[in-house]
């Protein structure tokens, strides 16, 4: 069935991809596309600086732009997808949420009681607090969230490994993409010939999200994931692609290189065993070649829905291990995150 979909924040550089990406499934048709006040009425096209590699789709090229607004947003419509800024996201997206179902991604309201954070393959039974979040509002709709965009690359890597295996602790030193700052986020003088080792909260929002994805849901409430994870967050002077070094630090002393390659391969989730049109064919693509993932290389691998891994390799202290990894941090990361995710909903609940 095909669902009606508003994109709010449509001009940014997240709701530009979700226009991008949304324009290619059937599973979607944009009715809507909502903005800041010096965008209403305007026609997209004349309203945006496009910042995509693709042309503007043609379904949207000519819509008129509306406002923040429920009210201005047709009653058919089944998902909202949210890409405002923090600042403005949690009371926009309680308004929407009161009729609709809001997918967001916006920091703001994840991990607040009732509210679900999912990464379809990871955590698909937190879904099951949106019921609970709209009878205890009163509302017809709901809220539900995805991750920050580091951590939806690294927990999917850790996933399969932490069902098979129990963790004594995890590090993680990120490089992450400029485009996670948006399009005026880093200054040129400031990414060229340098390295930020400063994302504000980031590395609190992936040792936090995390475990909480990795936890356990009990009612509206997460019971997190019980092990040390330490993460060190660098803006790097890469597009699109974050790049991520991981250690772990098993409790078995009998894991083997192999076990984790063949673990993290083979991992199939949710989206996969639904055949959802957007998930991709692996969640994790392991690589034997000695330079490899590159973001350059791999941050499309899936369609930018694939997290790639390579490195696997042993440590110097006891029962740990070393990888590195690159996920697509605007699609993977953002846009599509929400996608998969409405389209697990759509497919279960709806």
């Amino acid at each position: 069935m095909v669902r009606n979909v508003c994109v709010l924040g449509a001009t940014g550089m997240v709701g530009q991809r979700f226009i991008q990406l949304l324009s290619q499934i059937p599973d979607f048709n944009i009715v809507n596309v909502a903005a800041s006040k010096r965008s209403v009425g305007k026609r997209y096209e004349d309203a945006v600086t496009w910042h995509q590699s693709t042309p503007i789709p043609e379904e949207v090229k000519d819509m008129k732009i509306v406002d923040t607004d429920p009210d201005e947003v047709a009653d058919d419509v089944d998902f909202v997808f949210a890409s405002l800024p923090a600042e403005l996201a949690e009371p926009v997206e309680v308004a929407f949420a009161k009729k609709f179902i809001v997918a967001s991604n916006a920091s703001v309201n994840r991990m607040k009681e009732n509210i679900p954070l999912v990464i379809p393959e990871v955590n698909p039974e937190h879904l099951e607090m949106m019921e609970l979040q709209k009878d205890i509002n009163g509302w017809d709709g709901c809220i539900v969230t995805n991750p920050n965009c580091s951590t939806i690359a690294l927990t999917l890597t850790l996933k399969p490994l932490f069902d098979k295996y129990d963790f004594r602790r995890v590090s993680v030193t990120t490089m992450q993409a400029i485009s996670g700052a948006g399009y005026n986020g880093v200054p040129s003088m400031g990414i060229l010939d340098n390295i930020i080792p400063y994302i504000g909260s980031e590395e609190e929002k992936m040792q936090s999200e995390t475990l909480h994805l990795l936890g356990k849901a009990e009612g509206g409430l997460v019971k997190k994931a019980d092990f040390p994870l330490s993460a060190s967050c660098n803006r790097v002077g890469v597009v699109d692609g974050h790049t991520e070094s991981v250690a772990i630090e098993f409790e078995d002393d009998s894991v083997t290189v192999d076990d984790i390659k063949e673990t993290m391969a083979n991992y199939r989730g949710l989206p996969q065993k639904e055949n959802l049109s957007f998930a991709p064919e692996a969640p994790v693509i392991v690589h034997e070649e000695e330079d490899r993932p590159q973001p350059r290389m791999d941050r499309d691998a899936g369609h930018g829905m694939s997290v790639s891994v390579g490195r696997v390799r042993e440590d110097v202290f006891d029962n740990s291990f070393k990888y590195t990894l690159v996920g697509h941090n605007t699609i993977r990361g953002a846009a599509g995150a929400s996608i998969l995710n409405a389209q697990l909903i759509s497919k279960l609940y709806l």
